[in-house]
C-alpha cells in the first residue's frame, strides 16, 4: 500500500470551549484543505457577529443548531488531505449526555486528539475521555494541551498538565500518548511551528497526523475474511466465476494458502484474489476483494475463511462491554435484540447485567442496573447462531457487534467483545 493513499482517522475529544471546533479548522485552513468561498463566508458569519478576526470553529459547526449555540451536538465527519495522506476528522461532542457519539466516532480511529485548556488543566472530562479512548483501544492518544496563548506559553503550564495526565494514565490501557501544546486559535504548532514556544522540541500536530505509524495498528497475525456477498455473473464470459466479495478483517491472505470455512468447517486453497484494481497476489486489513477458491463450497453471506490452526472463537455465549444509544428506553433484561457482527445477522437475549462502569472513575456499579442512553455496561447475551468472534483487544472489527431494536430497526447499542 503507498503511503500517499494511507487513510488516517482521528476523533477529536474535548470539555466544551476546549476549542476542538477551531483546532479542526485551523488543520482545514492552514493545510489549504477549504475553498476561498467556505472562508469567505465564515468571514462574514464571524463579522456579523461583531467577533475579532474570522472564526475558524465555524468551518466545522455544520449544523444550524450548533452554529446558533455554538457548540457540536453530533458527530461530525470531515475529509481532507495533503500530499502524504488522507484524513478522516470524526469531530464529537464533549458533553457527558453525548458518551455515545463520541463511540460512535472513536470506534475505528487510529488516534484520539484530546483537547485539554491549558487554563483549566487536566479535568474530570479529559479523563472521561481518556477512559473511552482506551476502552475502545484507540491505539494512538495524542493529548493536545490548547491555548497556551493565554498563559503566556509558559512551559510549567505544560509540563504540569503533561504529568497530571500521565500519572492518570497509568491506570488505563493505551499504549502511545504525546503531548503537544498548541493554540488553535493562533495557529502555534498546528501546522506550522510556533515561534512562541522554543522550549517545545517536538512536532506540530499536522506533522505528527502524517507521520505517526499506522500500518500495523491492524491485525495481520489472524486471517479473518468475514463474506459478504457470494458474486456468480452467470455471462457466458464469466460462466464458472464464483467469488467471495467482502473487507478483509485481519492477517493476509495469499494465492495458494489453505484456507478453512467457518461455520461448515470444509477447507480448500485460494485460486486468486480480485480487487478493484485487478488481481493481487496478497491481500491483507482493510482491503476490500473478492477470493475465489479451488473448490466448489456452498458458502454465503456471513460465513469467514479462516486458517486451518488459527479459528476465531466460535460461541453463542458472549460477555459484553456494550454502550447503550437508545434515548428512549433502557436496556431490558432478557431483553432480545436483533445482533450485528460482520457480515453476519442473528438474535440475541440479554442473560445477565452484571455491572455498569462510572465512566469517570472506572468503578463497577453494581446496585443500580438501569442501562439508559450513553451508559457504558457489562453483560451476557445468548446468541441465536454462533458469532466467530475474537476480544476486541485482538481484532477491533471481528471483536465489536451491534445490537438493533427489532420494533424500531434503530441501532441501540454498540459492544466491544471480551
Amino acid at each position: 500500500m503507498n503511503a500517499s493513499t494511507e487513510l488516517l482517522r482521528f476523533t477529536t475529544a474535548g470539555s466544551v470551549d476546549d476549542g476542538k471546533s477551531t483546532l479542526i479548522g485551523r488543520l482545514l485552513y492552514d493545510s489549504k484543505s477549504i475553498f476561498q468561498d467556505q472562508y469567505e463566508q465564515i468571514e462574514k458569519i464571524s463579522e456579523k457577529r461583531g467577533e475579532e478576526g474570522v472564526n475558524l470553529a465555524l468551518l466545522t459547526d455544520g449544523l444550524k443548531a450548533e452554529r446558533e449555540q455554538g457548540i457540536t451536538i453530533d458527530v461530525a465527519y470531515r475529509y481532507f488531505s495533503t500530499p502524504k495522506r488522507k484524513f478522516i476528522i470524526a469531530d464529537t461532542p464533549g458533553h457527558i449526555q453525548y458518551t455515545r457519539n463520541m463511540v460512535t466516532g472513536a470506534s475505528t480511529a487510529n488516534v484520539a486528539l484530546l483537547l485539554v485548556d491549558a487554563r483549566h488543566g487536566v479535568i474530570e472530562q479529559t479523563k472521561r475521555h481518556a477512559i473511552i479512548a482506551s476502552l475502545l483501544q484507540i491505539p494512538h492518544v495524542v493529548v493536545c494541551i490548547n491555548k497556551m496563548d493565554l498563559v503566556d506559553y509558559r512551559e510549567e503550564a505544560y509540563e504540569k498538565i503533561r504529568d497530571d495526565f500521565e500519572s492518570f494514565a497509568t491506570k488505563l490501557d493505551v499504549n502511545d500518548v504525546s503531548f503537544i501544546p498548541i493554540s488553535a486559535l493562533k495557529g502555534d504548532n498546528v501546522v506550522n511551528r510556533s515561534e512562541n514556544m522554543d522550549w517545545y522540541e517536538g512536532s506540530t500536530l499536522m506533522y505528527y497526523l502524517e507521520n505517526v505509524h499506522i500500518s500495523s495498528d491492524h491485525n495481520f497475525i489472524d486471517c479473518r475474511f468475514p463474506v459478504q456477498y457470494v458474486i456468480r455473473p452467470y455471462t457466458d464470459e464469466f460462466h464458472d466465476y464464483r467469488g467471495y466479495a467482502g473487507r478483509i478483517a485481519g492477517g493476509v491472505f495469499k494465492k495458494g494458502d489453505e484456507v478453512m470455512v467457518l461455520p461448515s468447517g470444509f477447507t480448500s486453497k485460494i485460486a486468486k484474489i480480485d480487487s478493484f484494481d485487478g488481481e493481487l497476489k496478497e491481500a491483507f486489513p482493510p482491503q476490500s476483494v473478492t477470493i475465489l477458491l479451488e473448490d466448489d463450497i456452498d458458502i454465503s453471506r456471513g460465513d469467514m475463511l479462516v486458517r486451518t490452526n488459527n479459528k476465531p472463537n466460535i460461541e453463542q455465549d458472549i460477555e459484553l462491554m456494550l454502550c447503550w444509544f437508545d434515548h428512549s428506553k433502557p436496556l431490558q433484561a432478557r431483553g432480545k435484540y436483533t445482533i450485528r457482527h460482520t457480515s453476519k445477522e442473528a438474535r440475541c437475549m440479554i442473560k445477565e447485567i452484571r455491572y455498569k462502569l462510572d465512566i469517570n472513575s472506572l468503578h463497577r456499579i453494581q446496585e443500580d442496573f438501569t442501562i439508559t442512553s450513553n451508559d457504558i455496561a457489562r453483560v451476557s447475551i445468548r446468541t441465536t447462531l454462533p458469532l466467530f468472534a475474537d476480544e476486541y483487544k485482538q481484532n477491533r472489527i471481528t471483536g465489536s457487534v451491534i445490537l438493533v431494536d427489532e420494533g424500531t430497526n434503530n441501532t441501540v447499542a454498540a459492544g466491544m467483545i471480551i
